[in-house]
Order: structure tokens, then C-alpha cells, then sequence
């Protein structure tokens, strides 16, 4: 593993905030929906702002079950501290916002905690401080033990608290809770302010409290905190046991805290609940396939990735679909979910169909300008809290989204290619026209064959690709491009649903309507080209502003075009050589925006930074071109990067501070983590580095010039095929070249290895 010591324009320290958990060296940087100006109030110039005001006194842990989320701190607390977006939340509602343990009426002193490797339960190891009476010490440290697990099920977080004496001599103490429930919106969590609230009420019975909020939208939303045994004391706020313990003794005190509104909370016990919670994490991962290397720590990023992943993921009624990420975007994201999904596809092509099937339900039917919907438009996120029901947010269902469209279609044929399964394509297909109808018209404003985007109303995303920070698209002097605006990276991803909607509509015996798909994607590249091009800067533009006029800055978004196969492949040969230079390639990944360019800042959303999936998307276009060796870089930095993140855990984004031996990369104070195209990028990568192709109607799958990346000698991949027919293979690195075995064949797979 080598450092990549590029020159950075920077010239400052880029040691301040570090995987490790020291404090982040940025302030409040935006949101998921918008950014805020540098020399701006960023929560004037937008209302979805994600403040960061303060580092966080404990480290956060968080948890998934379905619809439900919790953040809870090292110690097992949720509002005990300062610093971190604490909670139990279900559809975008807090319902339990404090719950503080105390010893002795005394914090206790942590030993650790951790999550469990498949995310399912958080424990804690707790003992007692010294314990003074009359200025004399009545409990020494250490005597007490106290394990506190948590876990999520059925809409509800169930906590269960254990406490043994390994003292000599017998103890009394007490054991308190303190907790609250304030009903906040998860956007209130996250920031924004309310001029009004609904209207809570608060009932006490001998072994729980009954917490319920009548919302401005007439929606009564319920929390019920119960505890096992009863408390020998319940009062407003707080409950307290007495605990006496022989020498060798221990007591278990079980805590469940149930949701109810949106979702109906099932009322189970501790031991219940987590073996139910155990067997769907078991049916859900079933089948999948499994990756083992030579290298212990890929390894780990790999059962990182693999559990984060499928945390996210959520059976909705519709099929399966990861939710975008923890805490903030725990619910249904357009792009975020098919671009998981792509990423996701050769080893698990069931989440891909879940996305289709619950977008297209989605899909928007008429014009709404509020939502920024069209029809055929795909979506782009929803949200189930009050403030959505109140339209005091615009994201109930949301559409400002001007990439879902053409990606829905892509993986759309992406999963034709994988699983061959014609009759999901056969219902797809109508949610398939509406969106080409809709790329032909509402999302080609001015008839051009460029797909572009400005907002219908002002409380709209003002910027609707990737990049929805308000200032991410913006001109070689600095000026923020005025729209419409067409973005480089989605006229590729029209281009390829074309092609993938010609392969679809041939699958389907449409054979006019393939060869006319394909003939409007052929007339559409060279005028991509003669458009988007940049000499001067070796890329392609970002994107045209609404008079056409190409933004020509050096950004990460010139090279997603290469994954469509829209670039000429002396094109694609120039961008490759542009983003492993230091000005991109920081050492730990590809910055979205170059060094030098107006607007870098290591330290923003998306104008500097580094993002996992963005650089996953590279490795794939290069890889498609045959540029393995840049390739094979790129994949060797984020490798690099998650060797220091907790966990081996991805997060959304981290800073673009150039890598400097024996320093860790520097964190972004409010990235998601985990996020779910951040966990699956570790997956797309490899499926890059190896050509895996499939051919269902073969049973056939083909290593097409595999490469192994460079910390790994040996992989071995299991249950890799199709539904009815698994394989098991080795490849081993011998020389320059990869060496394929097969290990176990379960259905007369096809397995070869294709060298051009």
C-alpha cells in the first residue's frame, strides 16, 4: 500500500478530524436536498440545511429495523449528551428522544461497546465509579457489571439491562431511568423550526408510560415506554429500581419502547422479539452471494458492507428497497435506491426488483408543481411526517429528480441482462414508455434531445442531479450556472436507458420500437460530444447552462459517463488520465471536484470532497474502456481509506484532504454512515475488477480480462449464479494474469474466463 502524496492547493494542516473519531474540522456543511453559499447564512439560502454546531461528547451507533431507526450513543443513552441526532424514530417522527441510565445516581464508567458484525443488536459494558456516602467510599469502582443490549423489531426498541455484583459483600442501589418523548419531525431533529406544534399528552400506569401527540395534521401518534419488572418508582420523566444484590448475584430488567402511528407497533418480549429479528435477517440474506479473500481487512469491509447493506434494506409492500441512509435519509430515495441496486445486482438481483416495483408504483401520473412532478417522472424521495403531511416540507412525494427517470430504465435492463425474467420486464413496461414519454417531453424542455432540469416551485431542490447542493453547478469563473440546466452525467444515463430500453422492447418482440430507441441513442452521442467536450480541461463540461454555454470545470461527474458508453474511447482515455491525477485522486479517492477549480473546498458537500459510490460509478465507466490500471487505483485508495473508518464502515462522504502517511482520512461531520450506495460500493467495485458477466439464458457467466485488485491475491466467491443454479469459484492471481477454479456447481452453470 503506497501514499499518494500529491500536491494539494491547500497548504494547510489536513490532520483535524480523522477517522479515529477526533473532532471534525468543518462546520455545518448541506444537506441531502441543499447547501448553503460560502459567504452566506446556508439555512437563509436554503430551508433543508443540516447544521452541525457541535462535536459530538459521545460517539453515535445506530440501528435498523424496517421503517424504524434508532441513534444511540457509546453508553447505551439516547439524549444524554450533547452533539448527535438522538432518537428512536419511525416514518420521520422522534417518539422517544432521551433515555439516560444512572448507577447510583451516577453516570456510569464504560468498558465498550460495539455493534454486532450483522448490525442486529448494540451492546454495552458499564460498570460503576467510585460510589461516595458522608465522604466515604460505600461502592468501590468496578464491582458493579452492567451489559445493556439493544435491539430493533416490529416498531419498537427493546432494551435489556443485566446487572451482577462481583463485589464480596452485598449491595443496594439504585437503578434509574430518565426519558422523554417530544414527537419531533425528524426535519425539527435535523434543524428546521416550527411556529406551531400539536398538542401531547402523558399517562402513568404501574409499569409504563403512554406518551400521545396529536399532530397539526389530526394524526395521533402514540409511544409507549414499558418496563419489566415494574419500577418501584414511576414518575413523570423518570422510573427507578431498587436494586439488591448478593455477592455473585445479578438482575435483569427489560425495556421496550413502542412506535405507533404510521406503523402499529407489536408489543413482544426481549427474548421473542430478537429471535424473530434474527430469523428475517437470515431469510433476507439467504442466497446472496458471499466474497472471501486472501486479505483479512477486505474481508471485513466486505461483512461491513454486506450487513450495513441489507440493514437499509426494507420490505416494503411493494418488494425490498434499501432505504438511502441513517439518519437522515432512512426512507425511500429514487436515485439512491437504484444506483444500490445496480451496485447490488450480480449478487443479489432480488433488491433491484423491489426498486422497480416500487418506483414504478410511485411513478408520477400527472403535473404537480409543488412536487415538481410530471408524468412518468420517477421519484425522488418521500417522507412520512407530519411536516411532509403539512406540505410544510415538499417531500411527501417528491419528483425533483432529474436523473431517476433514465436510471429506472437502466436497471430496468441491467436486471433483464442478470436474471433473464421477461414477465417482471412485461409488467415494467408501461412505467417504462411513461418514462421515455416523459424524457421526450417535460424532460426535454426545449426539444433539443438533452434531458434538462429547473425547479416548478421555490421550495424545490434548486440543483436536481447528484450534486443538489445549491452551488455544485457552476462555471469555470466561479458564477453558479443559471438553468435550465443540462448535467454531463445524465445525458449518459439517457443514452444507455435507450440502448438497455431497445434491448427490452427487442426481449418483448417490439422489434420496431428496439431499432427506433437505438437509432435516437446512436443520433444522440456524437451531439453529446460536440457539446459536452472541454479540450482545454481534458473532460467533459459539467454540465450546459440554460444557454447552452458549457460549464467548463474539472469534475467527478465527466467520469460517470463512461459506465453509459457514451464517450469515444479516446475520450474516455483522456478522463482517465485526469482523475488519478493528484489535482483528483487524493490518495483515499476521487474528489468530486478537482484542486484549482473555483469552488474546491475539501471540506463541502459536493465541491471537494470524496464520495464512495460517485468513485465506485469511475472504477465501473474505466473498467468498461479496459482501463484496469487506473481502475485498480482508484479501487486501492477507497480500500485504503476504509482500513481507518470504524467498523471498515464507508460512510456517505468523508473530506478531500490529500492522503499523508500515518494520518487517517479526515471525516465530514454529518455524513450518513451507514449509507447504502456508500455499503455497496465495495461491491461494484469488485464486479469492475473482475468482468463478471452473466447470460441467463445460457446459465453461463463469464470473467471477461478479471484482475484482482492489488491487496488481494486470492478471492472466492460463493453462491454466484442465478436462482436455480449456484456456483462456487476461486480466482488466484498467478503473475499477470487470473487463474479461475470452480469449486461447486449446483446447476450445470457455464463458468469461463474470456481474455481479449
Amino acid at each position: 500500500m503506497t501514499d499518494d502524496l500529491g500536491n494539494d492547493d491547500l497548504g494547510g494542516d489536513a490532520s483535524g478530524g480523522n477517522a479515529s473519531g477526533a473532532k471534525p474540522r468543518s462546520g455545518g456543511e448541506p444537506s441531502r436536498e441543499a447547501a448553503g453559499g460560502p459567504a452566506a447564512d446556508p439555512t437563509q439560502t436554503t430551508p433543508f440545511y443540516i447544521p452541525a454546531t457541535e462535536s459530538a461528547a459521545r460517539p453515535r451507533h445506530t440501528l435498523k429495523h424496517a421503517d424504524t431507526f434508532a441513534v444511540i450513543d457509546g453508553f447505551g443513552d439516547i439524549g444524554a449528551s450533547a452533539g448527535g441526532p438522538d432518537g428512536l424514530f419511525d416514518h420521520d417522527t422522534r417518539y422517544l428522544s432521551r433515555f439516560e441510565m444512572l448507577l447510583a445516581g451516577t453516570q456510569p464508567l464504560l468498558l465498550g461497546s460495539g455493534v454486532r458484525d450483522d448490525n442486529l443488536t448494540f451492546t454495552v459494558d458499564l460498570t460503576n465509579p467510585d460510589i461516595y456516602r458522608d465522604g466515604h467510599i460505600v461502592m468501590a469502582k468496578d464491582t458493579v457489571h452492567v451489559v445493556r443490549t439493544t435491539y430493533l423489531w416490529g416498531g419498537s426498541a427493546h432494551q435489556r439491562i443485566h446487572v451482577s455484583n462481583h463485589g464480596a459483600d452485598p449491595l443496594d442501589f439504585t437503578l434509574s431511568f430518565v426519558f422523554g418523548c417530544d414527537f419531533s419531525d425528524l426535519f425539527e431533529a435535523r434543524g428546521m423550526r416550527r411556529e406551531k406544534r400539536g398538542t401531547m399528552t402523558e399517562a402513568v400506569a404501574g409499569d409504563s408510560v403512554a406518551y400521545t401527540y396529536t399532530g397539526l395534521d389530526a394524526m395521533e401518534r402514540r409511544a409507549v415506554l414499558r418496563f419489566e419488572p415494574a419500577p418501584d418508582r414511576l414518575v413523570h420523566g423518570a422510573a427507578t429500581f431498587d436494586v439488591s444484590l448478593a455477592a455473585g448475584a445479578s438482575r435483569t430488567i427489560t425495556f421496550a419502547a413502542e412506535c405507533s402511528g404510521v406503523a402499529q407497533a407489536r408489543q413482544v418480549g426481549f427474548r421473542q422479539g430478537l429471535m424473530a429479528a434474527n430469523r428475517q435477517e437470515k431469510v433476507l440474506t439467504r442466497g446472496v452471494v458471499t466474497v472471501q479473500s486472501s486479505n483479512e481487512i477486505f474481508n471485513e469491509v466486505m461483512c461491513r458492507s454486506t450487513a450495513d447493506a441489507y440493514m437499509l434494506v426494507t420490505d416494503t409492500p411493494q418488494g425490498l428497497y434499501p432505504y438511502a441512509g441513517i439518519p437522515w435519509y432512512s426512507t425511500t430515495f429514487g436515485r439512491d435506491g437504484i444506483i444500490t441496486a445496480i451496485q447490488m445486482l450480480w449478487m443479489d438481483p432480488k433488491v433491484a426488483k423491489g426498486v422497480l416495483a416500487r418506483l414504478a408504483h410511485f411513478q408520477a401520473k400527472g403535473f404537480d408543481p409543488a412536487a415538481d412532478a410530471e408524468p412518468g417522472k420517477i421519484l425522488h424521495e418521500m417522507r412520512g411526517g407530519e411536516m411532509a403531511s403539512l406540505n410544510e416540507i415538499p417531500f411527501g412525494l417528491y419528483y425533483g429528480s432529474i436523473d431517476s427517470t433514465p436510471l429506472f430504465i437502466v436497471l430496468a435492463g441491467l436486471y433483464l441482462e442478470r436474471t433473464g425474467d421477461l414477465a417482471t420486464i412485461r409488467d415494467l413496461w408501461p412505467a417504462i414508455e411513461l418514462g421515455f414519454a416523459w424524457m421526450d417531453g417535460p424532460g426535454d424542455r426545449d426539444g433539443d434531445g438533452f434531458l434538462e432540469y429547473a425547479r416548478a416551485d421555490e421550495k424545490g431542490l434548486q440543483n436536481q442531479g447528484w450534486k443538489d447542493s445549491h452551488d455544485a453547478v457552476f462555471h469555470s469563473d466561479g458564477r453558479l450556472a443559471e438553468g435550465p440546466i443540462a448535467l454531463v452525467e445524465v445525458q449518459g444515463y439517457a443514452y444507455a436507458a435507450r440502448h438497455h430500453g431497445a434491448g427490452m422492447a427487442a426481449a418483448l418482440g417490439d422489434g420496431a420500437g428496439a431499432a427506433a430507441l437505438k437509432a435516437q441513442a446512436e443520433a444522440m452521442r456524437d451531439k453529446f460530444d460536440a457539446a459536452f467536450w472541454c479540450d482545454e480541461i481534458d473532460m467533459y463540461a459539467i454540465a450546459l447552462d440554460g444557454e447552452k454555454r458549457p460549464c467548463r470545470v474539472r469534475t467527478s461527474n465527466a467520469a460517470h459517463v463512461l459506465w453509459t458508453g457514451i464517450a469515444r474511447p479516446e475520450r474516455a482515455a483522456r478522463i482517465a488520465a485526469e482523475v488519478v491525477k493528484p489535482k483528483f485522486l487524493s490518495g483515499w479517492g476521487v474528489r468530486t471536484v478537482a484542486v484549482g477549480e473555483p469552488r474546491y473546498n475539501p471540506m463541502s458537500y459536493h465541491n471537494g470532497s470524496i464520495w464512495p459510490h460517485d468513485n465506485s460509478l469511475i472504477v465501473w465507466g474505466l473498467a468498461r474502456y479496459g482501463l484496469m490500471a487506473e481502475a485498480e487505483r482508484i479501487f486501492e485508495a477507497l480500500f485504503a481509506a476504509s482500513n481507518y473508518f470504524d467498523s471498515r464502515r464507508l460512510p456517505e462522504l468523508f473530506c478531500g484532504f490529500r492522503r499523508r502517511a500515518g494520518a487517517a482520512p479526515t471525516l465530514y461531520p454529518v455524513a450518513c454512515a451507514p449509507q447504502a450506495w456508500a455499503a455497496a460500493t465495495p461491491f461494484l467495485l469488485l464486479q469492475a475488477c473482475l468482468g463478471l458477466e452473466f447470460d441467463p439464458a445460457t446459465r453461463a457467466i463469464r470473467f471477461r480480462n478479471p484482475r484482482l485488485p492489488p491487496f488481494a491475491d486470492e478471492i472466492t466467491l460463493r453462491d454466484l449464479g442465478f436462482e436455480d443454479a449456484k456456483v462456487d469459484v476461486t480466482l488466484r492471481q498467478v503473475g499477470d494474469h487470473a487463474a479461475l477454479r470452480v469449486l461447486r456447481n449446483t446447476g450445470a452453470v457455464q463458468v469461463s474466463m474470456l481474455l481479449d
